[in-house]
């Protein structure tokens, strides 16, 4: 038995081009999407933390840069990633996660400064807190754009890569 998709469908059976699972053109601003996902990524990932970040592993920048990716062009630093839904983020329920998440690492990150070394924030009592918070979000994420959310995160140079790729 053969399905057919309706005549009205949008997709037409073609599925976009994807990066690292990810459709590049299901989401109006992918590319800010891929840098949100990657600072989350990393953010929710304790293993990494301690294996990448603590002890300076090049190609994957340090707490502070993943912060930056975060709220670089989204200035979610200053508002709510409701803001973008539609744009960036799926639904409600995906901004109110990446939301969640920073406002609890802006929150560290304001008490230890931006130019702590990274030991400062995965001391701080409320940094757990914080990566628990990254990791809802970053789930959600992953999944939605069909993605495993337990797959290492990628190096910064391979998200350049990704997001010229299109």
């Amino acid at each position: 038995m053969t399905v057919q998709g309706s005549e009205n469908s949008s997709r037409r059976g073609r599925r976009s081009p994807t990066m690292g699972g990810m459709p590049q053109n299901d989401m109006p601003w992918w590319r800010w999407r891929s840098n949100v996902r990657s600072a989350l990524h990393m953010l929710s990932d304790q293993a990494f933390q301690r294996d990448v970040w603590l002890v300076g592993v090049d190609g994957y920048g340090d707490v502070t840069d993943a912060v930056y990716r975060l709220v670089e062009d989204t200035w979610l630093d200053n508002w709510s990633a409701e803001k973008y839904v539609g744009t960036i983020f799926r639904d409600s329920q995906e901004a109110a996660l990446v939301d969640t998440a920073v406002l609890r690492v802006l929150r560290i990150m304001h008490a230890v400064g931006p130019d702590a070394p990274v030991a400062a924030y995965l001391e701080n009592q409320g940094w757990p807190e914080a990566v628990r918070a990254a990791r809802d979000a970053h789930v959600r994420m992953s999944v939605s754009d069909g993605d495993d959310p337990d797959a290492p995160p990628r190096s910064l140079e391979v998200l350049q890569i990704m997001t010229r790729s299109a």
